[in-house]
This record gives structure tokens, C-alpha cells and sequence, in this order.
């Protein structure tokens, strides 16, 4: 079996050297630091998935044969891998409602005690503005389109309401989750019908 040159960043197979492989055509996954490299398209794919490219394509490459990536590691050697940092203190992170919100929800963190500090807590806080999150215009031509009825102007309030609380309910799963940024995979899924 011919030597190992590098492994498929998705999953995880030997790619030999002097062997044809996928790369990505986004510049940033090609730098020497980054280097991802793929054994199929497949696994190219599932990479777009995940980074969600705008615009990519999977691109048929070579590897190196032995002695020119000798060469290369040599004109080039890899950075050092960091010292392992020591674990951390658990964080205890849970998610309260500002004290004047309408609707009080339970914490995340059900049993958990609250830090002292704020220093874990996500608070929601009042929104003062209550600004349409529903695009009318749109609301009404979906609603038309699909069933021929019309639109009354208050619906989208209402549809406002519920963005807003999946919004929230988003946030909680973010919290929950230890991150600073909610993802699509936060957001709850719609019924099926």
C-alpha cells in the first residue's frame, strides 16, 4: 500500500501520495495553514454543507509525490502545535428573562444553580420597539397565492409575536450550547403537514 500522503478532511481516509483528490475552489480552504483536501466529491459536498459556500466547486488535484512534499515541509516547516491548555472551570451558563417581560419562562438550566455574577447569564431584554418582523407585502402574496384568500393587517403582528418567541427560544438553545452566536440549527423546526 502506497504511503499516506495527507487524510480527507471529512472523512478521515489516507489519501497516498501521487494520488488524484478534490480540493475546494474557495480560496480559504487552500491555504497551506487550512489545506483541506478531500479523498471524493462526496466528501467535498459535505464540507459545503457544512461551511456553506456561496459560490464553490469541488476541484480535481494530485497529490505531491513523496520527495516534493519532502521538499516542501522543509522550505516550509509546520507550525508548531500549542501547548495543551489546562481544563477549565466549568461555565454554568442559563438564560432568564428580563423582569418586566410578559411571558416568564423557565431557566435552561433547571436545578443548576445560577452563578452569583452575571458573568454565566444571558439575559432577554425588553425590546421597547415592537417593530414588524414579517414582511407584509410578502405575507399577503404567500397567503393569496396559496389559497386565494386575502390578508388582514393584523395577522402579521401576530406572526411578529411568534418570530419573536422562536427568536428567544433560539437564543436559549445558543446559551445552552455555551455559544455567542445562534445558528440555523438553534431555530425549532416547523410542524409537518
Amino acid at each position: 500500500m502506497a504511503e499516506t500522503w495527507l487524510k480527507c478532511s471529512a472523512c478521515k481516509n489516507p489519501i497516498p501520495f501521487n494520488a488524484i483528490h478534490q480540493v475546494c475552489s474557495v480560496s480559504t480552504c487552500n491555504r497551506a495553514r487550512t489545506r483541506l483536501v478531500f479523498c471524493t466529491v462526496s466528501c467535498w459536498d459535505s464540507h459545503v454543507a457544512m461551511l456553506r459556500h456561496r459560490d464553490a466547486w469541488a476541484v480535481e488535484a494530485r497529490a505531491p509525490t513523496k520527495e516534493a512534499w519532502d521538499k516542501e515541509l522543509a522550505e516550509h516547516p509546520p507550525d508548531p502545535a500549542p501547548a495543551p491548555k489546562p481544563p477549565a472551570a466549568p461555565v454554568v451558563r442559563r438564560v432568564v428573562d428580563a423582569p418586566s417581560s410578559p411571558v416568564a419562562r423557565p431557566p435552561i438550566a433547571q436545578g443548576v444553580p445560577a452563578p452569583a455574577s452575571a458573568a454565566g447569564v444571558v439575559h432577554l431584554q425588553d425590546v421597547v420597539d415592537r417593530d414588524m418582523l414579517i414582511v407584509v407585502s410578502k405575507l399577503k402574496k404567500y397567503i393569496k397565492d396559496r389559497s386565494g384568500m386575502n390578508c388582514g393587517d393584523a395577522v402579521a403582528d401576530v406572526l411578529s409575536e411568534y418570530v419573536r418567541a422562536i427568536c428567544d427560544e433560539s437564543i436559549r438553545t445558543a446559551a445552552r450550547d455555551e455559544r455567542k452566536t445562534v445558528l440555523e440549527r438553534d431555530v425549532p423546526r416547523p410542524p409537518r403537514r
